[in-house]
């Protein structure tokens, strides 16, 4: 099998098609390093010679799983605790006093969208449990946090909360790591029950309905919408607005803001220098 042969124009477009129908992820004209990289060794654990052919398998459900082990393997899983920080600050020093505090929602529900190994989920929860030692005469209930994901590999990860050094190392203060895990044999960690009780996982394909993960209080979808084309960005943002309670929040990352199309059933308020959230301008599923 050589490059030429798998790497043809026209094979490296039928894996894009398949690839961006299937999850909506699109590859760039010169991307062809990266598929490289990532599917050679599915190819020759199967004995494909081709990205057609690998695509052809797919489509006829000869192998099964290898549809779910090809998305997996090209799916950014790059996370971290506490990435970027400032959404994180915002949400303790800003949403949940005025959800919890100014407005005395009963129950939250928040959702973290593309969670890969469940960094994001569990910081949300290190956040609730630090709200709550600065609140400590508030009543409150534990939020529900949701992580989904499209890799069924990332979500067995995030389930176990078991972290080695490396990825504890990541984002992690030491004052938050002592506080919120135990140290486990071979220089693993795992998360403390009182984090990981508050927070669940599913399986979710961005593309899918979102009906059956109920209504939020906060969505975060962050660094995950840079891989999709433009319509289904805007698609998923209107249908996220959908699944966000009246006057609920949306927090995107850094480098991502509301396509043009649907700017005005939001609105973006600047919570300090490093972070702006969206709010759902307009009733859930209905017009101002």
């Amino acid at each position: 099998m050589t490059d030429e042969q798998q790497f043809a124009a026209e094979d490296y477009q039928v894996f894009r098609t398949f690839l961006s129908q299937a999850c909506g992820i699109v590859l760039g004209d010169n991307k062809q390093y990266l598929v490289a990289n990532r599917i050679r060794r599915i190819l020759e654990e199967h004995q494909i010679t081709t990205l057609s052919a690998l695509v052809s398998r797919i489509n006829q459900h000869a192998v099964p799983g290898l549809r779910e082990k090809v998305i997996d393997a090209m799916t950014t899983n790059e996370t971290f605790w506490f990435r970027d920080s400032a959404p994180f600050d915002a949400l303790r020093d800003v949403i949940l006093p005025r959800l919890i505090l100014e407005e005395k929602r009963s129950s939250l529900r928040i959702w973290s969208a593309a969670c890969s190994s469940g960094q994001e989920p569990f910081s949300i929860s290190m956040i609730f449990e630090e709200f709550k030692a600065r609140h400590p005469g508030v009543f409150m209930r534990d939020p529900e946090i949701i992580g989904t994901d499209i890799s069924a590999s990332m979500l067995n990860n995030a389930r176990k909360a078991e972290y080695d050094g490396l990825s504890v190392s990541r984002g992690l203060s030491d004052a938050r790591r002592q506080m919120f895990f135990d140290e486990l044999p071979q220089g693993r960690f795992r998360l403390k029950s009182g984090i990981t009780k508050r927070v669940s996982f599913r399986p979710l394909n961005l593309q899918d309905t979102y009906g059956s993960l109920g209504r939020f209080d906060v969505i975060f979808c962050r660094n995950v919408l840079i891989y999709f084309a433009a319509d289904f960005k805007a698609d998923i943002l209107r249908r996220m607005r959908n699944s966000l309670n009246p006057d609920s929040y949306l927090l995107l990352g850094a480098s991502e803001s509301l396509p043009a199309t649907i700017s005005n059933e939001y609105s973006m308020e600047r919570l300090s220098v490093h972070t702006s959230v969206y709010r759902n301008q307009l009733p859930p599923g209905g017009k101002a």
